[in-house]
C-alpha cells in the first residue's frame, strides 16, 4: 500500500515530501535540506517554525511552546508530522555545510578548576578522527549508559582537540563523575557534531551575543574562528554580552586587544552589588540601553532558557527581525 505523500514548501520556494508518519524535520533531512534545530527531542525550541497554511498533528504532548505560540501555529519540526500539505515560514540552512554525526573515541587530555561550579574539561581525539563540525556546535559525552549534551568551546582548527565548560548539577550523573572520579586518559565516547547554532552569512553591521553560565562555550569557539579569519568580518561590529549572578561568575572574555575584527565586551551581574560598577541587571535589558541598532543586527544567544525567551520578546519588540535570532538553550537532562 502506497503511502500517502504531503508537499512541505519553504518560504525560500523549496519543497519536499513527507508522509503522515515522518517529522517535518526528518522528512527534510532525507531531502537533503537541514533546517533549524538543536536537542532534536522536543525539549528546546531551536527547531520552531511557523505554519503558515495546512494542519500538523504531534507526535508527544507538546511541553515547550506558550500558548499564544500554539494559537499562531508555530510547531517544532523535530516534534510534528504532516496531515496535509504545508506551507512553513522558514528557510533551511542553504549554503552552510552541515558535517554528518559520527561517534569517535576520546581520552581526557586535561581537568582544569575554573570555579566552585564550572571546570574545563579538554579531550584528545584519535589523529585519525577526521572529526568536523561547525564553531558553535555541541556533542553528546558518552561514558558507558550516560550521555549528555555539551557546547564545543573551541574552534576546530585545534587539531583533535576539543574543550568543554562542565557546571555542576545537583544529582547530575555525567557532572559528577566528571567533577569527582575523572581522570587524565580516561576513555569516552563523542557522538556529533550536533545542532545548528553557529554564525550565518549576513549583511548586518552588528552581530550580538548573549551568553550566561556555561553558554558561553559555543560563542567562545564562534568568536574564535572569527579572529583566525577575520577578513571577512572587519566591517561588522561584534557585541559579547556575559550575564552572571556574582564576579566570580565570569570566567571568560575575549582577548579583544590582539584582533582585527571590533569585539565589544560588556559582562553584566544581576545579584553583585558591591565591588562591581559595570553593568547590572540582565544582558537583554543592557543590549537595549546601548542602543544599537538592531534592524542592522543579528543575535546569537545560548544559555538559560529564561534568558532566551526573554530576549527574544524584548528584542523583537525593538525592531530586531525574527529571522535575526538564533538561539541554543540549555536543558538540564536531569
Amino acid at each position: 500500500m502506497l503511502k500517502i505523500m504531503y508537499n512541505i514548501y519553504l518560504k525560500n520556494n523549496k519543497t519536499f515530501h513527507c508522509d503522515k508518519d515522518t517529522t517535518i524535520f526528518n522528512a527534510a533531512k532525507s531531502a537533503g535540506l537541514i533546517l533549524e534545530h538543536s536537542c532534536l527531542t522536543a525539549r528546546c525550541k531551536s527547531c520552531v517554525v511557523k505554519v503558515l497554511k495546512g494542519a500538523t498533528k504531534n507526535i508527544q504532548k507538546e511541553l515547550v511552546l506558550s500558548e499564544d505560540e500554539k494559537k499562531e501555529n508555530y510547531v517544532l519540526s523535530c516534534n510534528t508530522k504532516p496531515i496535509s500539505d504545508l506551507h512553513l515560514d522558514i528557510e533551511d540552512l542553504d549554503g552552510i555545510v552541515v558535517y554528518d554525526k559520527k561517534i569517535v573515541p576520546a581520552k581526557i587530555n586535561s581537568i582544569e578548576k575554573i570555579n566552585n561550579d564550572v571546570i574545563k574539561v579538554v579531550f584528545r581525539l584519535p589523529p585519525n578522527s577526521n572529526f568536523q563540525y561547525n564553531a558553535g556546535q555541541y556533542v553528546n559525552l558518552i561514558k558507558g549508559n550516560i550521555n549528555r549534551s555539551y557546547s564545543i568551546a573551541n574552534n576546530a582548527s585545534f587539531s583533535n582537540q576539543l574543550d568543554f565548560f562542565i557546571k555542576k548539577y545537583k544529582n547530575g550523573l555525567m557532572s559528577k563523575y566528571l567533577f569527582e572520579d575523572a581522570k587524565v586518559n580516561d576513555l569516552l565516547r563523542v557522538e556529533g557534531p550536533l545542532g545548528s547554532f553557529f554564525l550565518r552569512e549576513t549583511q548586518s553591521k552588528n552581530i550580538i551575543f548573549l551568553a550566561t553560565g556555561t553558554g558561553i562555550a559555543p560563542i567562545k569557539a564562534i568568536l574564535e574562528s572569527v579572529t583566525e579569519n577575520p577578513f571577512n568580518f572587519t566591517k561588522k561590529k561584534f557585541w559579547l554580552f556575559v550575564g552572571a549572578r556574582y564576579k566570580e561568575d565570569l570566567f571568560w572574555e575575549p582577548n579583544i586587544n590582539n584582533t582585527k575584527i571590533e569585539i565589544k565586551y560588556i559582562p553584566v551581574l544581576s545579584r553583585q552589588v558591591k565591588d562591581w560598577n559595570r553593568e547590572k541587571g540582565y544582558v537583554q535589558d543592557i543590549v537595549l540601553k546601548k542602543n544599537i541598532n538592531l534592524k542592522d543586527a543579528q543575535v546569537y544567544a545560548c544559555g538559560s532558557n529564561d534568558m532566551i525567551e526573554s530576549a527574544k520578546k524584548v528584542l523583537f519588540k525593538n525592531s530586531l527581525k525574527e529571522n535575526s535570532f538564533f538561539s541554543d538553550a540549555f536543558v538540564s537532562t536531569n
